[in-house]
This record gives C-alpha cells, structure tokens and sequence, in this order.
C-alpha cells in the first residue's frame, strides 16, 4: 500500500513553463521598449537577462538578496550591456527597471504554457485520492495569476509560497511551515520538483521522499540520494 497521503508539488518549471513562458514575454517587452535600439539581436538582451536571473534567484533562495534587489537587478544587469548605433551605452535607471519588471510579469502571469504532461498529472493524482500542495518560492502577486492562467488554481488544497512562510525553499524553516499549514507529515509526504537543491536537498533535508524531475538528464549530487528520478511527468504515474 502506497505511504503517501499528501504530495507537495513545485510550479515553476515542474508544472508551469516557466522558462517558455517567460521567454515569449521576453521578445514582447524587447518590442514594447524598442531594445533594438541598443542590441543589434534579441538575443544580445536574452542571454544576459538569463544569465543574470538564474544568479539571482539562486542567491534570493538561500536570503543573500532581498526580492526589491532581484527584481530591479535582473534588469540592471542586461540592460546595461546595451549600446547604440554610436556605442553609447543604454541609460539604466532604477525606474525603469521596476518599470519593465511590472510589465514583465504583467506579460508572464497571463500565459498558460505547462509542461508536457502537467495537467494530466494533476488529474491522475487528484483521482488517486492525494492532497496535493503548491510549494514554491514565486511572488505572490504572480503565482495565483499563472495558476488561473494555466487552470490549475483550484486543483490544489494549500498553496505554500516563500512570501507567506518567511522562508525560501531550501530552508527548514519553509518546510516546517509548510507541514504546518497542510497538516502534513515529512513520512506521510512526497516532494516532487526540478530544482536539485531548492526542492530535493530541501525536502529530503526535512526528512521527506523526493521525486527528482530531471527533464534534461542533467548529472546533479541528488542522484544518488533521491528516491526517485523520472524524465517525464509521465513517469510520475508509473511511482504514485
């Protein structure tokens, strides 16, 4: 008989197409604020704004930034590199980056791309009688936007977001309250995500199983440790 009663579940890039969909939004803002004026491609804008985002998140999950400083860095930093048709460098101010990051995210809440798989994932462990839970460290402004975009708002019993805990995954202190507010146990709960260390080290770390979804195969220390890795969402049926 299956332990499990209660499985929390990250969003972003787990169910969500996070990196899809903000890459879309991307190429919109890039038209809206006429950045060809200062990168001579698209892509001389996207490569440092990726660049610089997956930096800053990292740090944001373990405390080293705060959100204020992500949201206007992660603009800062690309938008920096731009430069005219005379090289002069693109003026930068903080009011446009929090400018764009509204727009941004504007763009970003309101596409409904998912992974592969997503939604019938959901359904299926909806069906099997398990509690599902929303684990992730997104902005609160913006998760509940995306989850009614994609559909998927109503399909979870607790959404447990970093703003709310006063933690970010990994941290044991997001676990403990997450457990709290679901009324879920670490031996009785599994976590699935695709961050290796935010989602898996966190979770095994409080004491949970873990599903690893390792989309793009990559080689991470959690292989070894976690209880399970699947490619697809698909597997994730074949286990629960």
């Amino acid at each position: 008989m299956n332990k499990y009663t209660d499985i929390f579940i990250d969003f972003d890039d787990t169910l969500y197409n996070t990196r899809g969909n903000a890459q879309i939004s991307l190429g919109e803002l890039f038209a809206h604020y006429g950045l060809e004026r200062y990168f001579p491609t698209p892509e001389n804008f996207y490569t440092p704004y990726w660049e610089t985002n997956l930096d800053l998140w990292e740090k944001y999950a373990h405390g080293k930034i705060s959100r204020d400083y992500l949201i206007v860095e992660r603009f800062r930093r690309p938008l920096a590199t731009g430069r005219d048709a005379n090289g002069t460098p693109m003026p930068v101010t903080e009011e446009l980056c929090l400018q764009m990051s509204d727009y941004f995210l504007d763009l970003c809440a309101n596409k409904p791309g998912v992974i592969d798989g997503a939604h019938e994932l959901v359904r299926y462990l909806t069906e099997k009688g398990y509690r599902l839970h929303l684990c992730s460290n997104g902005f609160h402004e913006v998760q509940y936007r995306k989850l009614e975009a994609c559909g998927m708002r109503h399909a979870f019993h607790n959404i447990i977001l970093s703003e709310d805990a006063g933690a970010n995954k990994p941290s044991p202190l997001y676990f403990q309250y997450a457990f709290q507010a679901c009324g879920a146990k670490p031996e009785t709960t599994i976590m699935i995500g695709d961050n290796p260390e935010t989602d898996i080290m966190g979770a095994l770390a409080a004491g949970m199983d873990a599903i690893f979804f390792n989309p793009k195969r990559k080689e991470t220390p959690v292989s070894a440790s976690v209880t399970h890795e699947v490619h697809t969402l698909k597997e994730i049926m074949d286990i629960l």
